[in-house]
């Protein structure tokens, strides 16, 4: 794609941004929404348009090689993400759930359910690949010192016992017999077969030989032709996939390959960037520094004299925190500004703290006021709506209509660098030009007008309120002495800091929830899906870890808890934060922790040192697994030495200390919350995310794409869909243990004869334990008690209101009617692991009979 594409994307996003601007910020103030249903559905299809712009500016940054025009788009492209972060916590606030609905809107705006995917940056990793590069090879240093370290006594040779060594002796050659046993049985059953056969044998002529080899070839010939016809029928219908598709192609090769050429140039174009602007900068200081500086001299000069012509006294010159003498070329009089300087410091000096009365009489107002708008709902003040319409205005007044059709090679523009840099130099010469002209103006007031000096006065003014200021207390630094370097290697030594597994987000394989919207338009709570978890985990974790800009103003969520059964994928989405953003992984697990910084000191020690590092080395996921363990109700008595709720205390604590330029998160997961304490869980983490089990959609999916990643063929021999269907209850975890123990390297080498079928996967799923509904439903009932699960449940009965008594009745059938399903469902899975326990093959008719009323 050319570099026009990538300027086309980025028109396209604008276009549509200054329509949602308008929308967003209209010349009369939108009234308040009374419909709850109406106002969440405007907040779904504006997050819905941002999330397009975003996904446009993504790719438009991410392929631009202009390094002005990048600065320009990842300013846009930050105050969307913020927006989009702040869209999410208003419909949180809104709906009382974490997981939203979208498909009528979706189908409304003609989108996909891949339109809705937050995509993750890719400047993320790239900006910071050079730290996550040293990062690296830190690791690989103090992990090889600690093997040296491991190896480095002599080789301890085990000597077995006179019992073991017989027993190894034993086990060698009952084996070596056992296949000189079996090769000779094979012998004689090939001998055996050959004399049967050259008994049954009757004498043919060479005719009826040759009509037999003719049957078979036709019979061959036929049914190969009939299959590759069906297979291209299937492919025209679009029922199918054509087999050379399944390959990469060229043209996406080819795109592939000038992807990364163009970020090779990008990389170029940053560096003659960087050199212009500092020969520009030493040119205008050189050249325009000196003529700036006197005609400053000289405009202040010319305000001293009006001022005194006007009031008849030399003004007070500005102070530096005020603004110095930029406030002076405001296009203001003389009078008006003497007059707005005298009363600042008239309010400055009756500044006095507010007693108990005016609070009052205050926050009285306030109520008063509150009662008087009209009710109804309202969108939130936004951190980013003012950035945007800004940075919208930068892109019409310079960008919009710029021909560039003589910069094909998209390289910097000088004329823009000094225009911005001119701005940069005159603010610094003015601060030098105020020094002397205050000093200046102090002494043609001893002179004229015989008053002491300004300055002195701002300075005592300065000094006094130093003074009466309080100090703040500081946080003592336990390692103060040390280097962020040892502190590192402390910590991986101590197994507190790990490296994260290669996974992505994409990794977390789940489709879409298509029937969400009409399952809540029925009153019915839908579970959500992988899909929606991928999305969740993505703006609450993913994205404000990995832009400092949006880290700052949006909303800011500090703690995260997963909560799902074992096997859903809970660690893997930790691991997946940290790869997508370049995090470092901490390790605070209860069971990690144990035994190490032993006492109140030590134990102070070790959180100092996991948050100094994880602050100077940011972003940094701080990841509590068995999170349950640290706010338990009852210690078990085999943990008791383990001390479990150790951090119970202090973590809250340290907690309070991060702030909105910290990019550290801390993430929990927990597979059994029940046996914690609930109030002081919830108040721990702020965001709780339910996991479940895959859906139908997802199963499918994560079949397909587990088979072809451990080395299996997809093929119409494999049913797919029967197969997702009798796997309902099993995990991600569970799926992945089978199919590593279906597709050994032998199975693999015998799928040209033997094509891979979903039989054989029904015996070791049989062996092993799903997650049954009650589990699910626990997890489900133990979600309700937190304190959003309250307000979406207290919601939902208000909304029902008088509704609620006649459909009693059918709610209980419903829910009896229910329960008889999940009975049904678990005695299935009884008959499916009896089957399993059965020796030879089992037919998918056999499987379905156990699921038959399910």
């Amino acid at each position: 794609m050319s570099h026009s594409t990538y300027n086309k994307l980025w028109s396209e996003a604008h276009y549509e941004l200054s329509c949602l601007l308008d929308e967003e910020l209209p010349e009369e103030p939108l009234r308040p929404e009374r419909d709850r249903v109406v106002f969440f559905q405007r907040l779904a299809t504006f997050y819905v348009r941002y999330v397009q712009i975003f996904r446009k500016l993504e790719e438009a940054y991410d392929q631009s090689v202009h390094p002005q025009k990048r600065r320009v788009i990842r300013q846009v492209l930050d105050g969307v993400m913020g927006r989009v972060l702040e869209l999410k916590n208003e419909m949180v606030e809104k709906e009382f759930s974490e997981y939203h609905y979208m498909d009528d809107i979706i189908q409304d705006l003609k989108l996909t359910p891949e339109d809705l995917e937050i995509p993750i940056p890719k400047y993320f990793i790239r900006e910071r690949n050079k730290v996550l590069q040293d990062r690296e090879r830190m690791f690989a240093a103090i992990l090889n010192q600690m093997d040296v370290t491991e190896k480095a006594g002599p080789p301890v040779m085990r000597m077995l016992t006179l019992e073991r060594a017989i027993k190894v002796i034993q086990v060698a050659e009952r084996a070596r017999q056992g296949r000189l046993r079996a090769k000779f049985m094979r012998e004689i059953h090939k001998d055996s077969e050959r004399q049967r056969k050259a008994e049954e044998q009757e004498e043919v002529s060479t005719d009826q030989a040759a009509v037999c080899i003719q049957k078979v070839w036709r019979g061959f010939m036929q049914r190969k032709i009939t299959k590759r016809l069906r297979e291209e029928e299937m492919i025209f219908l679009g029922m199918a996939m054509d087999p050379k598709l399944s390959y990469p192609s060229q043209t996406k090769l080819d795109t592939i390959n000038n992807e990364a050429n163009r970020r090779i140039r990008q990389d170029e174009h940053e560096d003659d960037y960087q050199k212009s602007i500092g020969s520009v900068i030493y040119q205008l200081k050189e050249v325009e520094g000196p003529e700036m500086k006197e005609t400053m001299k000289d405009q202040i000069r010319q305000w001293f004299i009006e001022c005194r012509d006007a009031t008849g006294s030399f003004p007070d010159y500005p102070e530096e925190e005020d603004g110095g003498s930029s406030l002076i070329f405001a296009e203001k009089t003389p009078e008006e500004l003497a007059e707005e300087l005298a009363a600042k410091e008239e309010e400055d000096a009756n500044k006095k703290p507010k007693g108990k009365e005016e609070t009052k009489e205050k926050k009285k107002k306030e109520k008063v006021d509150d009662e008087e708008e009209e009710p109804g709902l309202k969108m939130l003040p936004s951190a980013y709506l003012a950035d945007l319409e800004r940075e919208h205005k930068t892109f019409s007044d310079i960008w919009k209509n710029r021909n560039e059709s003589k910069n094909f090679s998209q390289r910097h523009d000088l004329e823009l660098i000094k225009e911005e840099k001119r701005k940069e130099i005159e603010v610094e010469i003015r601060k030098q030009v105020d020094e002397l002209m205050r000093q200046e103006l102090a002494n043609w007031k001893l002179a004229v007008d015989k008053e002491k000096s300004g300055k002195v006065k701002g300075a005592a003014k300065k000094k006094k309120a130093s003074k009466s200021g309080k100090r703040k207390k500081k946080d003592k630094d336990l390692t103060a002495d040390r280097t962020i370097v040892s502190l590192f290697e402390e910590l991986v030594e101590q197994e507190l800091l790990k490296k994260a597994d290669n996974v992505k987000l994409k990794d977390y394989l789940g489709d879409y929830s298509y029937l969400g919207t009409t399952l809540r338009q029925s009153d019915i709570e839908p579970m959500p899906s992988l899909s929606d978890v991928r999305q969740v985990v993505a703006l609450y974790a993913v994205l404000p870890l990995g832009s400092q800009a949006v880290h700052e103003k949006a909303p800011l969520v500090k703690t995260m808890l997963l909560v799902g059964p074992s096997g859903v994928g809970k660690k893997m989405l930790v691991h997946a934060i940290c790869q997508e953003t370049g995090a470092n992984l901490f390790d605070l697990s209860p069971l990690n922790v144990a035994g190490k910084y032993p006492g109140k000191s030590g134990l102070q020690m070790m959180l100092h040192l996991v948050f100094k590092v994880a602050r100077l080395m940011q972003p940094s996921v701080i990841w509590i697994g068995e999170a349950e363990k640290m706010f338990y109700k009852k210690v078990p008595k085999d943990e008791k030495e383990l001390d479990p709720k150790r951090l119970k205390k202090d973590l809250p604590k340290i907690l309070k200390s991060i702030k909105g330029e910290d990019c550290v998160l801390i993430v929990g997961t927990t597979s059994d919350p029940h046996s914690a304490d609930l109030k002081s869980l919830c108040k721990f983490y702020n965001k709780i995310i339910l996991i479940p089990r895959p859906d139908y959609a997802s199963r499918y999916v994560m079949w397909k794409e587990l088979i072809k990643k451990n080395g299996g063929e997809v093929t119409s021999d494999l049913d797919l869909s029967s197969l997702a269907k009798i796997s309902d209850g099993y995990t991600q975890g569970h799926m992945v243990q089978v199919v590593r123990s279906i597709l050994t390297d032998r199975r693999i080498q015998q799928f040209p004869k033997r094509p891979l079928t979903a039989s054989e996967f029904v015996s070791p799923l049989a062996r092993t334990d799903p997650v049954f509904q009650e589990e699910e439903e626990a997890l489900k009932n133990w979600y309700a008690k937190t304190p959003l699960g309250k307000k979406r449940i207290k919601a939902a009965s208000g909304k029902e209101g008088d509704e609620e008594s006649p459909k009693t009745g059918g709610k209980g059938g419903k829910k009896k009617g229910k329960n008889r399903v999940e009975r049904d469902r678990t005695k299935g899975h009884v008959k499916l692991a009896e089957m399993g326990s059965k020796q030879g093959p089992v037919s998918l008719g056999e499987v379905f009979s156990c699921f038959i009323k399910f």
